[in-house]
């Protein structure tokens, strides 16, 4: 099941909310949450939430264990367990991806990691510990939620009306940029990804890497706002996922912006264990290098992977030693070698080999490329339409909207008049609901990226 759908949006999703509303205790609403969850999970993946719930089941036990004595070998278990599960059914080929694992694991982990560290107390209740790892809202795809940010909302929250409003604003926003933006790119980009790179032209390369740049952004960051949006109908404070990442001035910045559940996990608990930055230069390097080596490989089984993680940490030392040192550049020229920088690289990543990788850079500055069909391709996947959701994915990727009806609003508080331009937003997000809906019934694409990882 996924949010962009009929079942969703019309049959789970509000029966759950009325459900939890009239339901007042935390504890039942719990048991009521984490039911609603391995539902969600098992319309999608029968089979596995039997993995679902067997590594809950283990890390449970696990985390009693190191509540009550820490232990290095319990931990190291853990690691070894989690982890391993995770090599076995994404890396070996060998089994179906369970999906959702990757995000799961790591959730489970800073929890084991967490109590181990003494940050946080074993939970011994299985269903609140089952509830934060299986929670429907960023089961499937993140944010990557760390468990000693969520420990008391698990216990103890309230549910507003302010709360609820925010949450079903926040989750249409992320429903427009998945249906409208992400779905209308998508189409372009897998009929252009599916041709010979040696057919194509400058154009059509160029449009290419633009359009799965957008794509690929507003695919993810859609699902993160629904994500949060959910959460907070729901009571829960999930942390930002993306803050505009193409309005970066370097490389290191774009990680600052960029899946930041993903970037803040592998500080904490990779990162800062490997020492970070306090042993030396050199050793600082060698910890950058393992961090997006590791980045990589969490992304996917395919050598394109480790070696996209590996170029992104390359500018990053570029730019720590300031060799690179785009920071103090013009913004402008800043941001166009950050995004130039970011979207040759996710030729790495959405090329299924380093072949296609190759072509479709050699594409891009028109090498080794015969071009004929150029101008057929542009006619038949630029079109007006995408032209305009490029533009528009341009506009969205600044702050400018946002920070607009920010001050639109707090400026209706000061007046108060606060309830009429909440009303009329609340009109809106209605309207853009339906609009998605009847794109979803003429649409059959509809998946989300990051569903694979």
């Amino acid at each position: 099941m996924v949010f962009s759908s009929f079942l969703f949006l019309c049959g789970f999703l509000p029966a759950v909310f009325v459900l939890h509303t009239a339901i007042r205790n935390t504890k039942a609403r719990n048991v009521l949450l984490a039911v609603a969850s391995l539902v969600f999970y098992a319309c999608g993946e029968p089979v596995y939430i039997i993995l679902l719930m067997a590594s809950v089941t283990v890390n449970y036990v696990i985390g009693l264990s190191l509540g009550k004595k820490k232990s290095k070998a319990v931990l190291a278990l853990a690691v070894v367990l989690n982890i391993g599960l995770l090599v076995v059914f994404k890396y070996t080929g060998l089994f179906t991806l369970p999906v959702g694992i990757s995000f799961y694991t790591f959730q489970i982990l800073s929890y084991v990691i967490d109590v181990y560290r003494g940050q946080v107390k074993a939970q011994k209740n299985y269903i609140s510990l089952l509830l934060y790892i299986s929670f429907f809202p960023q089961l499937i795809a993140g944010p990557i939620v760390k468990y000693h940010d969520v420990e008391m909302q698990i216990q103890e929250r309230t549910v507003t009306a302010e709360e609820v409003k925010n949450g079903i604003f926040r989750f249409a926003a992320g429903l427009g940029k998945k249906v409208i933006i992400a779905n209308g790119l998508a189409v372009a980009v897998d009929k252009l990804y599916a041709l010979d790179p040696g057919t194509l032209g400058i154009g059509p390369a160029w449009f290419m890497i633009t359009a799965y740049a957008f794509q690929l952004v507003f695919d993810f960051s859609a699902y993160s706002d629904m994500a949060i949006g959910l959460g907070k109908m729901f009571g829960f404070q999930f942390p930002e996922n993306f803050n505009y990442p193409y309005i970066s001035r370097s490389v290191r910045e774009y990680w600052k912006r960029n899946h930041i559940s993903l970037s803040t996990w592998f500080r904490e608990y990779l990162y800062f264990p490997l020492g970070g930055s306090r042993r030396g230069e050199g050793r600082t390097v060698l910890n950058l290098l393992i961090v997006f080596l590791a980045t990589g490989i969490w992304h996917g089984a395919g050598w394109t992977f480790p070696v996209w993680g590996l170029y992104q940490a390359l500018f990053i030392i570029l730019e720590r030693e300031h060799i690179i040192n785009s920071e103090k550049w013009p913004r402008v020229l800043a941001t166009l070698y950050t995004d130039l920088t970011i979207w040759v690289g996710l030729v790495l990543f959405r090329a299924d080999t380093f072949a296609q990788a190759w072509g479709v850079w050699k594409a891009m500055v028109g090498i080794g490329t015969t071009g004929n069909d150029a101008a057929l391709i542009m006619a038949e996947t630029v079109t007006p339409y995408r032209i305009l959701l490029l533009i528009l994915a341009a506009f969205l990727a600044t702050p400018i909207l946002r920070n607009g009806v920010r001050k639109w609003r707090e400026s209706a508080r000061k007046r108060g008049s606060i309830v009429l331009t909440d009303g009329l937003l609340m009109l809106g997000t209605l309207a853009l609901i339906l609009l998605c809906l009847l794109q979803l019934a003429s649409d059959s694409y509809n998946p989300f990226i990051y569903y694979r990882f």
